[in-house]
């Protein structure tokens, strides 16, 4: 204990060693560009007092002649005069007649010149020339300024470390050292993910006790890859893996390699492991790393890349001929599809972990964990109902909808957080601020209200469809109305008959708008370019056409400098795109036929709902069993603040969004 203690204390004073030194070098670099701008605006200044002209020679032999020159210096034959009074001299500046000394270069000084100088009467001496410091100095003073600018600029390329020394530091590494004076996140602190954390507590438990398992001839995985959606808690995983540990951990990010200096990614990869064979057993993270992990070969400019290189260096240090260390790498990316192979393989990256989106149960607890923090009005809060009208949220959505539940109830000026202020934030994370500046005009709000209906009610008479929750025609982000379901139960595959149906749900607007105005509005743009995207996956990856059978059509190639558009490959002739597009056009017209029928045979029921819509602007699921029942939603308080305030709302795209998430083709 007495040994650690004395380590900490001695890592401190050096810290604060550095610190004070930086601080130093700073402040002196200050001082000096003071007293330099000092000096040279001293010296322009003792010229001007010292009222000294440069005279030519006829000048100097009428003044000789006159007897106006009282004294003079020469030195190695510049004759340096002082007037008996002052004269009036046309100089570069303009006339001046405040002159009282003047210089001459005199071609020789022979007898001659003396005996002129001893006629006209003038004291004169001969010195030696002395040193000009101040002139010296002058003249280099561009050059100081100009070589003190190129060392600034090259500290701040380099991050804006200090000393003259970091220059040539360029491959030093940057990785920060994770210290146990600072603040700790420990597993409880991390929710939702459970297999991942007994993933990383076995090399947890390997780093505080590896005889256990070296007994059994165990090895621990050299490395760990987290892989997950944005959001998901990854580097927070990491983190928590840092604060459970109690070994040293190195963190840094996979863009902290590359440098615009060739060469500089891998000396940072060798110095960053150079650095952790001094402290092992210990822990190195990357976050992002994919930046410097991206598959070798695939640069337009050929395989001498620099972040080749770097990944080069990166597995040699992985796995090369030295390998005795009990260095762990953890990592973590969501693009697990573009990393190198050899970087995946075993003995490397023995384990990919992965940290997907929460179900209702995680939800709930990352929901506990945040909330931890703030004020709750527990007798008005449901968390599980807010875990449950969460689906695909992941850990990062969820701390937002709690921040900001918080900020508005601490804009109501109220003492805790209640449900109504958990829905408003939920509506605001998914869709935006409500637009109550955005005024509708009455055929807007009817048309509107028509089409959300129009939604909803495909969504009732759909069987297998996810349950409606709330509708609403108040603007909010860029839809002017809502539909809202959510699912029952967590899914993770979805069949054909679901999706045919979400996409006659889609197309439930556009025909409601056929079916009462008989005209098309721009309001159904978001449903058809949903209904494309969910029908052309339908088609090209998910074999759920009858025509083209189960066959997948185009392959993306994933290449390093091309955007998406171009590195996908279209490996189909001309026939089989002309018989895709038909296809999805035929899927989307039978969608749209589906929801036309539906809403023709419950035409009474349509008017109805919408007339609610004008009426409430906001109904949920209990008013939408009460329209089906026939009876007349009552409500104690209609007022416009009231309605304006709807919670609930999701916007009816995000669930045909999450197909786009969800990967192998699963909703």
């Amino acid at each position: 204990m007495e040994q650690n203690k004395k380590s900490k204390d001695n890592k401190k004073k050096k810290e604060k060693l550095e610190f004070q030194w930086k601080k130093a070098g700073k402040t002196s670099f200050i001082w000096i560009t003071i007293i330099l701008v000092t000096v040279y605006f001293s010296s322009v200044l003792s010229e001007n007092r010292n009222n000294e002209v440069e005279v030519e020679y006829t000048e100097y032999k009428n003044y000789l002649s006159e007897g106006a020159i009282k004294s003079a210096i020469i030195i190695n034959k510049t004759f340096y005069g002082e007037f008996k009074t002052k004269q009036t001299i046309d100089t570069p500046l303009g006339i001046r007649d405040d002159i009282t000394k003047f210089r001459l270069s005199m071609p020789f000084i022979d007898r001659e010149i003396i005996e002129t100088w001893d006629a006209a009467g003038i004291l004169y001496t001969f010195q030696e020339k002395s040193i000009d410091w101040t002139g010296y100095f002058l003249n280099m003073l561009p050059w100081i300024i100009l070589i003190g600018f190129w060392f600034f600029m090259l500290r701040r390329m380099q991050g804006g470390a200090g000393g003259m020394g970091n220059i040539f530091k360029f491959g030093k590494s940057k990785a920060s050292l994770w210290t146990s004076d600072q603040p700790r996140v420990t597993f409880k602190d991390v929710a939702g993910c459970d297999e991942a954390k007994e993933e990383l507590m076995e090399v947890i438990e390997y780093l505080k006790s590896p005889k256990r398992f070296q007994k059994l001839g165990a090895k621990v995985p050299k490395g760990a890859l987290l892989v997950g959606q944005p959001g998901t808690g990854k580097t927070l995983m990491a983190r928590a893996v840092a604060g459970e540990a109690g070994v040293p951990f190195y963190s840094l990010s996979g863009a902290d390699f590359v440098e615009m200096f060739v060469g500089v990614g891998a000396s940072r990869v060798r110095d960053l492991f150079e650095q952790a064979k001094k402290s092992t057993p210990c822990i190195i993270f990357i976050d992002e790393l994919d930046a410097v992990g991206r598959q070798r070969g695939a640069g337009i400019g050929g395989g001498h890349d620099e972040r080749e290189q770097t990944l080069n260096a990166l597995l040699v240090e992985m796995d090369g001929f030295d390998n005795n260390y009990n260095i762990i790498v953890i990592a973590a990316t969501n693009r697990p599809d573009v990393l190198d192979t050899a970087l995946l393989r075993p003995g490397r990256f023995d384990r990919q972990i992965i940290v997907d989106a929460p179900d209702i149960k995680g939800r709930l607890g990352i929901l506990q964990v945040h909330t931890k923090k703030v004020v709750l009005n527990k007798r008005k809060i449901d968390l599980k109902a807010i875990a449950k009208g969460t689906p695909g949220m992941v850990g990062a959505d969820l701390a937002n909808i709690v921040n900001e539940a918080a900020l508005l109830a601490a804009r109501a000026k109220k003492k805790s957080i209640d449900m109504d202020d958990f829905e408003e934030a939920k509506d605001k994370v998914m869709m935006g601020v409500q637009r109550r500046s955005m005024v509708l005009t009455d055929d807007e709000k009817e048309t509107t209200a028509y089409h959300e209906a129009g939604h909803a009610i495909v969504a009732i008479k759909t069987e297998g469809a996810d349950p409606v929750h709330k509708v609403t025609i108040i603007p909010r982000g860029r839809a002017l109305g809502v539909t809202m379901q959510l699912p029952m139960d967590e899914k993770h595959g979805y069949s054909k008959p679901y999706v045919d149906g979400r996409l006659a749900i889609l197309m439930g607007g556009r025909a409601a708008e056929m079916l009462i105005f008989d005209k098309m509005t721009t309001g159904a743009g978001n449903d058809i370019e949903q209904a494309t995207k969910i029908a052309r996956k339908m088609v090209t990856e998910w074999g759920m056409s009858d025509t083209l059978g189960p066959m997948t059509f185009g392959k993306n190639n994933d290449e390093v400098f091309l955007g998406r558009d171009i590195q996908s490959q279209r490996d189909y002739s001309e026939v089989t795109a002309r018989m895709i597009d038909e296809e999805i056009a035929k899927i989307i017209r039978i969608a749209q036929k589906k929801s036309e029928k539906i809403l023709y045979d419950n035409k009474e029921l349509l008017h109805s709902m919408a007339s609610s819509l004008l009426k409430h602007e906001t109904i949920d699921s209990k008013d939408i069993q009460k329209i089906l029942d026939g009876k007349t939603i009552v409500r104690r308080k209609p007022s416009l603040k009231s309605s304006k305030s709807a919670n609930g709302k999701i916007n009816k795209t995000s669930l045909a969004d999450s197909i786009e998430k969800k990967p192998n083709g699963k909703l």
